[in-house]
Order: structure tokens, then sequence, then C-alpha cells
């Protein structure tokens, strides 16, 4: 058995659609032809309330949970308490986002019992390209399925955190307890990402205090402060781009305000290696040095941890040549740089439709889960389900 979880706040027309869609999905694996499984809504204090019917088109329960306040992402932790416990795992999704078929659920009854949750690969329709955010071992909240049973013994989401960020403070927990998330290219969702109301400069205030705040909890001691330099520079380039400096400066402020107050559990470096992704690069990069030996590169489509893959070039003795403004010597190959797993591999299949096999420019990916997709039948999950010593 399956449970859905989608919280929800002031969109009744989009919660409709995505009920239709997830009533449309066929072959759950029942534990009775009657009882497929069940859909919970977390409705965040809607001006009107959320209404749902008791059964969707495929026989999927639904059941609505009305809050009093808008409980941000910690609304889900209500609806994990409230699942069904015959369902070994939840779905989380957005009131716009679900998945494509059902075939992961099977491959989720396989799943190693230390993966305590699986990423999907999140498209979003209509904009050509996927869900950004995350890392190999850091999940996306709209898109990812978790072990009930570890989500309560973990507490859920932190609601200080309100939106943002939340998942890499629970990602971080989840490695602390000697779990590990992996990735799932199979498990498909469609995120049609809303836009409306989306006031720019909450957001950014809000990336810049959360993302402290996880750095502060759990980088380790000698690397904290350089953590903490690290998101500072990223959201204020971001909050440029987005024209939102107000953000930038109030998220800055309330961090400053809020850093002592969090509780130190930091990571060993072992560990702190794969949140961040730098394990994944190093094994990524040094197997396609071992395969074929590389002395230039140039990085692309540069985004999310991309100073993990300059650190893993460096340690190869890898010189990074600066993106070329004017005649330069030809690089021996390309490296994406971006440890988000959806512009990962949006720029992977971009690059390599652009640079065919028998191409003299080879592109290499920082991440060997992207390149090295199963079976539709297999039940190996990749990403986090290899471990990295």
């Amino acid at each position: 058995m399956i449970t859905y979880i989608l919280p929800t706040r002031d969109r009744p027309e989009r919660l409709a659609l995505t009920l239709g869609a997830l009533g449309n999905l066929k072959g759950h694996p029942v534990s009775s032809p009657q009882d497929p499984g069940e859909v919970l809504i977390v409705d965040n204090a809607s001006k009107f309330p959320a209404t749902a019917p008791e059964k969707l088109a495929n026989g999927l329960r639904v059941r609505v949970l009305h809050r009093a306040t808008n409980e941000g992402a910690a609304s889900r932790n209500i609806a994990v308490q409230n699942a069904d416990p015959r369902s070994e795992w939840v779905v989380m999704l957005d009131d716009d986002s679900y998945p494509c078929d059902t075939g992961f659920i099977r491959r989720l009854g396989k799943a190693p019992q230390d993966v305590a949750a699986v990423s999907a690969d999140i498209y979003l329709p209509g904009m050509s390209r996927r869900e950004s955010g995350g890392l190999p071992e850091v999940f996306i909240g709209c898109g990812v399925a978790i072990r009930r049973q570890v989500f309560l013994d973990l507490n859920g989401y932190d609601p200080a955190f309100n939106y943002y960020a939340e998942e890499y403070d629970l990602a971080a927990r989840m490695i602390l307890a000697g779990y590990r998330i992996a990735f799932d290219p199979w498990f498909r969702v469609e995120h049609h990402k809303v836009a409306a109301n989306r006031d720019m400069n909450t957001i950014l205030a809000r990336l810049v205090r959360n993302n402290g705040w996880v750095m502060q909890r759990y980088a380790p001691a000698d690397m904290r402060r350089a953590q903490i330099r690290e998101q500072r520079t990223r959201y204020r380039q971001i909050s440029q781009k987005e024209n939102a400096r107000r953000g930038f400066t109030e998220g800055l402020l309330e961090l400053r305000k809020t850093i002592r107050a969090q509780k130190r559990t930091p990571m060993s470096r072992q560990l702190f290696d794969r949140f961040t992704g730098l394990s994944y690069a190093r094994e990524a990069l040094q197997s396609a040095y071992t395969t074929k030996p590389f002395r230039t590169v140039q990085l692309i489509d540069e985004g999310k941890n991309g100073w993990v893959i300059r650190k893993a070039l460096a340690e190869l003795n890898v010189t990074i040549l600066p993106t070329p403004h004017s005649p330069l010597p030809t690089p021996d190959c390309l490296v994406i740089g971006s440890m988000s797993p959806g512009p990962m591999l949006d720029a992977f299949e971009r690059r390599t439709l652009l640079n065919p096999a028998g191409s003299p420019q080879r592109i290499l990916a920082p991440w060997t889960a992207i390149t090295r997709k199963p079976a539709a039948g297999s039940d190996i999950l990749t990403g986090g389900a290899t471990k990295v010593a």
C-alpha cells in the first residue's frame, strides 16, 4: 500500500487537476482489490477549505486534514502521523505534482533497508527542463518516497524552516542516522509549477536563512564558516539576478540573529562529502579519468555546489580552463558544473545531443547515476544506493 501526501493552500483548481491525475494512475499493488492506497491532503488554512471526493477513479481513498494555520512544509508531518500504518512508504507531492506511472512502487519494495528515501526524476512540463535543487543525497519535496517509520522516528520536517531547505535538514538527519538517499530514474514525476503568489524577496530571505542554518547545524567544524560563506555568495548572486536584494538582506540579518541558536550535530568529513555530493563527484570524475585520462577541462552549465566539482578536479591535478572569450587551448573535455540532479540531467542530455557519439568533444557528468540508467524492470536503485566510502 502507498500513501500520497499533498499540502495545499488556496489552489482548488490545481488540486482538482492533480487529484484527477492521481485517479488515472493504473497498476497500484493492492492488499485487496478494494484498497489500492490513499491520498492525504493537508489544507494549510485555505480561505475556502479544500474539498475532495472520498475515492478517486482508481479506488484511492482520499482524506482532507484541515489545519488552523499555514504550517508550511511541516504540515506534511501531521499527514504522515495520520497515514495508514500499512503504508511502508509515503510519497511526498505538492498540489501541482504527481507520478507519471506506478512502476516505481514495485521498485520501492525492493529497496535496501538502509535506503530511507528515493528521489524522483522531476519534470517541468511546458518549461523544457527539470526541477532544480537537491543533490545526489538530498531530495526535493514535490517528488520523493520516504519510509514512513523513518520519517516518524526522525520527527519529520523542522517547522522552523517553513518552506525551502527543509529537505536538506531532513536528509542530513537521515544520513547521520545511518541511512542513504537513492535516486531512481524510473520514478518520474511531473511538476506543473504554479508561479502565482511567488514573492522572490520572501523566497530569497528564507533560502539565505535556512541554508545557513543547515550548514551551521551539520558542517564539520573546520568547514562551517566556509560553507556558510558559500551559501551567502550563491544567494547574493541569485538575488541580483532575480531583483530580490531586499529579501537577501532580510534573510542575512535574520540568519545572523538566529545562527547561534541552531543546535550543532556536525557530520564527519566522510558523511559531509556524501551530503554535499563531493563523494559522487570524486567517484564519477575518477572513473572517467581512469578510463581515459584528461588534463584540462572547461566547466559548463555551472550551478548548485559547483565548488564540489572544482575540488574533485583539483584532487586529480586537472586544470580548469576559463570559459573562452578569446581563442584558448581546446580543453580535453567539458564537465557539467552542477551537482543538482535535474539541471545536471538536462545539461547532459542537451550537450550529448549537440555532441553525439564520435564527436571530438567529450562531455562528463559529475555523477555516474545519470549515465547508468538501469533497465525498466531492474530493481537496482542508482545514486545513493551505491555505497561511497
